[in-house]
């Protein structure tokens, strides 16, 4: 897919029917919609790992477990 800068894009919706500008203004806003909600979900994934990653250090960082895992 080539590069497409906004002036090319104002270019093109110049020339469309105002009819299919509602069709793009939804299309464009489903996209913008749906980049929110995946930057949405990465970072919900990246706050849980972090929580878990405290929560399981309580149990990896004690004695005991160095002990059990030192002569793997």
């Amino acid at each position: 897919m080539q590069a497409v800068a906004i002036p090319q894009i104002i270019e093109r919706l110049q020339r469309l029917p105002t009819e299919k500008l509602a069709a793009v203004y939804d299309f464009v806003s489903y996209l913008v919609e749906r980049e929110a909600t995946q930057t949405e979900r990465r970072s919900e994934a990246f706050q849980t790992m972090l929580a878990s990653e405290a929560v399981l250090r309580r149990d990896w960082d004690r004695p005991e477990e160095d002990e059990a895992w030192a002569d793997l």
